[in-house]
């Protein structure tokens, strides 16, 4: 930013504005703030603004969507808070500047946008978005119109939308995406919609190239692990005790701001045909509380506890036989390998908030402990790639069992729980020391006569 105009006045008197460009903030002032203008949540449509007194307004660069001048018009949308707890409201200003001011009002909106996105980050994201009218609470659709929409309009994204109106319709759509038209795909919906488009992405022509397209997130189903675990515990849209929407600007900036990331999926076979999975797979009670209350999906996530509260009095147990490679039991070492995982991850985001950073891969390193097995597994998938699917083959379809490692478990269940990412819901942390990448499973058995829950990691 050395060189770059870092202040800016327009106007005068009572209509007098100043702009300041700080390192990492910008400082809108207003004498007069009748003409700051907000979209305020729960109050009106996309389409309305309603007037606040917000004379002095501090936004991180990374909230600054859009800065430009369009012929004598200055342009700035940003979203901001009124207070540390608030929600994040869409915030425009807007103003005539006279011939004089022009020059000195492109150069700052130049400078302020070459802040606001680094050279890692690309302004006006081309996004194919799907929106599922009646997930979870069935709000999705207002939803959109009111939150979503105006945001992604605001950074000037280019927006191809889908409502879908039938199951599998998402995931037919994926499967023929044309990949170099869209820059990330956006989810508006449950975690049901994402495992759609990655099926869609497993049955394009051209599998590998669909997978490299980032997935996004608009939580607004009952679970939204996905989002969870992507934008923090502190983004919770539909919680267990209501419903909560002041966080889905957080979602909506990650799409216009947020860097891909790598995270392992499942692929497993059923009934003679591959299916690819994320998140999570379960047997027996989790499955029967998340499918057996799929008709109660209007009182949101509480239905997961009126499920898991029946299930447990029905105490039904599964004939199940589970062969599981255990890689780590060592409870200790798993949270020394996700701090680890952490502190690299967070090292490496900070690394790209700077103007002259590269474009970042889709990617994040295992810890130290386990980059060895990583790449021994990644290198072993490219040299066994399907030929008729493109995918890489499953690697422990045809394994021996019997093999050191394995272990067996041959009696009745409740349930299996296996999955990747720590949270499974709003309020569930079910695999605390889970890592997008690291190639292994977290596998959660409850036994019948069992006090307690036998976790491992595989």
């Amino acid at each position: 930013m050395s060189g770059a105009p870092t202040h800016l006045s327009l106007g005068s008197g009572a209509n007098l504005s100043n702009f300041s460009l700080g390192h990492n903030e910008l400082l809108i002032e207003r004498a007069a703030d009748s003409n700051v203008s907000t979209i305020l949540p729960e109050r009106t449509h996309a389409n309305q603004y309603a007037t606040e007194k917000w004379p002095k307004v501090r936004v991180p660069l990374r909230n600054v969507l859009w800065a430009g001048l369009d012929g004598a018009l200055f342009e700035l949308s940003v979203l901001a808070k009124k207070k540390a707890k608030a929600p994040l409201n869409l915030l425009h200003v807007t103003g005539s500047v006279s011939d004089a001011d022009k020059h000195a009002a492109a150069a700052f909106a130049d400078a302020l946008m070459a802040a606001a996105y680094p050279a890692a980050l690309q302004r006006q994201r081309r996004l194919k978005v799907f929106i599922n009218p009646k997930s979870g609470p069935g709000k999705a659709a207002a939803l959109w119109r009111k939150k979503i929409e105006p945001i992604f309009r605001a950074a000037k994204c280019d927006l191809d939308l889908t409502f879908t109106s039938r199951r599998q319709e998402a995931q037919d759509i994926a499967a023929e995406l044309p990949l170099d038209r869209y820059d990330a795909v956006v989810v508006m919906s449950g975690d049901g919609l994402i495992h759609e488009v990655f099926n869609g992405y497993a049955a394009h022509a051209q599998p590998a190239k669909a997978f490299s397209i980032p997935v996004a997130p608009i939580p607004s189903g009952s679970g939204n692990a996905l989002a969870i675990n992507l934008l923090g515990i502190d983004v919770r849209i539909f919680s267990s005790f209501g419903y909560d929407a002041q966080d889905l600007a957080v979602a909506a900036l990650n799409v216009i701001k947020g860097r891909p990331m790598s995270t392992d999926l499942f692929s497993f076979t059923q009934g003679g045909k591959r299916h690819i999975s994320f998140m999570s797979q379960s047997i027996g009670l989790i499955a029967d509380v998340d499918l057996g209350t799929d008709p109660l999906r209007f009182m949101g996530g509480q239905r997961f506890i009126l499920g898991f509260i029946y299930e447990v009095i029905r105490c039904k147990t599964h004939p199940l036989k589970v062969s599981i490679k255990v890689a780590d039991s060592d409870k200790r070492k798993m949270v020394r390998d996700m701090q680890a995982a952490r502190a690299q991850a967070q090292a490496a985001h900070a690394a790209l908030d700077t103007p002259d950073a590269e474009p970042p891969k889709a990617q994040s390193s295992p810890p130290p402990q386990q980059q060895e097995q990583a790449v021994e597994a990644s290198n072993g998938e490219q040299q066994h790639q399907s030929e008729s699917t493109g995918l890489p083959e499953l690697k422990f379809a045809d394994a021996d069992v019997d093999d050191d490692g394995w272990v067996t478990f041959d009696r009745p269940l409740m349930y299996l729980y296996a999955g990747k990412g720590p949270f499974v819901g709003p309020d569930v942390v079910q695999f605390p020391v889970s890592l997008p990448t690291d190639g292994l499973i977290d596998v959660t058995l409850q036994d019948r006569t069992a006090q307690s829950a036998a976790s491992t990691s595989g």
